[in-house]
């Protein structure tokens, strides 16, 4: 049965004027999971990212390190939602004055989070639709696979949450939870056959353990 590794980008350059830009830290996480996607030895894997820099620079990153040769694919649908239009629409007075202090950025991201996903007068830019964007990409991408054949998706931690929440049945509290502890770099893994797509494994992240714990981030 093939298998769908989602991997979630390297470390973005949060406080930076533009934050869609892979972190010297992220580029050396990109090469750590790309080292330990060829120790997984994936059948043929067929590889392919979002559009956003973050993803594309992180997929470029881990194929070199893996030593995959197939040409990158792009699919916008595997994009993150635009953070800076949920804080926008739902605005919240607890917002820091400065980028600097992550956690208290991520505690409001959370709450606006809750209210786009709780919003039920979103129709094309809700979460419903967010959501339902990845879930079809992925389901276009296991019915090109075949039986031989893997794949190594670069995403982004919330379409990470959104499929997991359509795999599992979870509630928004359960997503943001998800969201907020995704590793960056880390493996979330699906296996695509008769029964359709199941989750196997999520933020699997073994490769930031040890010696290599210094990688391990969440924003």
């Amino acid at each position: 049965m093939p298998l769908i590794c989602l991997v979630r980008h390297g470390q973005a350059s949060f406080g930076a004027h533009d934050y869609d830009v892979l972190s010297d830290l992220g580029r050396e996480q990109a090469r750590a999971v790309g080292r330990e996607l060829a120790r997984r030895e994936l059948r043929d894997p067929h590889i392919i990212s979002g559009s956003l820099t973050r993803q594309r620079d992180t997929a470029r990153l881990l194929a070199d390190a893996a030593g995959f040769t197939e040409p990158l694919c792009e699919d916008p649908r595997w994009n993150e939602f635009d953070h800076v239009a949920v804080l926008r629409r739902y605005p919240d007075p607890g917002l820091p004055r400065t980028a600097a202090d992550s956690r208290a950025v991520q505690d409001v991201l959370d709450r606006a989070l809750r209210s786009w996903m709780e919003d039920t007068d979103e129709t094309a830019t809700g979460w419903a639709a967010f959501s339902n964007n990845a879930a079809t990409a992925l389901t276009e991408l296991s019915a090109t696979l075949g039986k031989g054949r893997d794949a190594v998706v670069v995403t982004s931690g919330g379409v990470l949450a959104g499929l997991c929440g359509t795999l599992l049945s979870i509630p928004p509290a359960g997503l943001i939870a998800l969201n907020r502890v995704t590793v960056n770099a880390s493996i979330t893994t699906l296996v695509s056959g008769a029964s359709g797509t199941n989750l196997l494994t999520f933020n699997d992240h073994a490769h930031f353990t040890g010696e290599q714990q210094h990688l391990r981030t969440y924003r």
